[in-house]
């Protein structure tokens, strides 16, 4: 009988947490213990003071490329107000074309904690959304200007292209993912891009998540089982649960909160907010323990959801006894 199959469980390399060169070395810790790839957070400010770091992703998983072997994603990044998506698309081609066939474009519609700080209007999350997707399509388009060596252009709602292509571009293009936490956004990801990426909530929301994304692949043709499914997945493991407990107040208080994050500016706000926030309320929403096997089990049920990469964060700074860990006890007992 042939062994199980097992899901790729990457690392979650939290930018805005560590520093990058302690990036790079806990990203190649990552890797030696089992881990397969990196999703890579795209941030401008970290959520709290406390997380302290806010690095450049585009940097980071350049090195990352020259120290690690696997996948190199970015989990995520707005092409819609930083980021002109001409931008978004020539920083993935290059990477793509430095790394062949290990760079996937993860791509969201941004919070104004990053996105806020080129001072243009917020709008509300319909019209964030509308820009991501439009985004999308030029971002398509100058992937296939960098094939075809023809110019292209766009004069859509939200974004203007003069006309103009992609000079440095790899054989293949890196897949578009894009992330998704409500039905209608998941049905159009599946009828319009590669992949979808979202975060752990309770199964019944990620079902039918998941059954919208396959609606919308089927709409377009495609099988979305032959589809790439991400889920990044936050938990606080320690050697005690105590000091799990810990770590997740203190470190990763922003999950605490039941209320959307996406139109907070500063982290010193959001600071003030996490304050009420109490163990029970990752409930849910965190796993807390520092039971390997219960890790283990909480995984397994995402994967056997249908997620097929699952990217690990912890959210304490014990990353390396984490890794080892979770490299030993938990990662070789996953199977989908």
């Amino acid at each position: 009988m042939p062994a199980p199959s097992r899901p790729q469980i990457g690392y979650a390399a939290m930018l805005e947490q560590f520093h990058p060169t302690e990036i790079l070395d806990l990203a190649t810790k990552a890797e030696a213990a089992g881990f397969s790839g990196v999703m890579a957070a795209d941030h401008f400010q970290p959520w709290t003071p406390q997380q302290g770091q806010a690095s450049f992703v585009w940097n980071v998983l350049g090195a990352l490329g020259q120290t690690t072997t696997g996948d190199l994603g970015t989990g995520v990044t707005a092409p819609t107000f930083r980021w002109h998506p001409a931008m978004v698309a020539q920083a993935s081609a290059t990477l793509a074309a430095m790394y062949p066939g290990r760079h996937w474009l993860g791509l969201g519609s941004g919070e104004a904690l990053n996105e806020h700080v080129v001072g243009q209007y917020w709008p509300d999350a319909p019209e964030r959304i509308s820009r991501m997707f439009e985004a999308v399509d030029i971002i398509k388009k100058l992937f296939a200007s960098g094939h075809s060596g023809k110019d292209v252009r766009h004069e859509g709602q939200y974004y203007k292209l003069e006309s103009t292509r992609l000079w440095t571009m790899p054989e293949t293009a890196p897949d578009i993912l894009v992330a998704a936490s409500g039905p209608v956004t998941a049905r159009r990801a599946g009828r319009t891009v590669d992949g979808l990426i979202t975060e752990a909530a309770p199964h019944d929301k990620l079902e039918a998540l998941l059954k919208r994304f396959a609606e919308g692949a089927r709409e377009a043709g495609r099988d979305a089982a032959l589809m790439p499914k991400v889920l990044r997945l936050h938990v606080s493991w320690a050697e005690s649960d105590d000091e799990a407990a810990r770590n997740a107040l203190t470190e990763w208080p922003n999950l605490g909160l039941r209320f959307s994050k996406s139109d907070i500016r500063s982290p010193y706000e959001l600071e003030q907010m996490a304050r009420m926030v109490r163990r029970e309320d990752f409930d849910g929403r965190m796993l807390i323990s520092s039971d390997p096997d219960a890790h283990r089990a909480h995984i397994q049920a995402f994967a056997d959801l249908g997620f097929d990469r699952i990217y690990l964060h912890n959210v304490g700074r014990n990353q390396r006894e984490f890794l080892e860990v979770f490299g030993r006890d938990v990662l070789p007992k996953v199977t989908r």
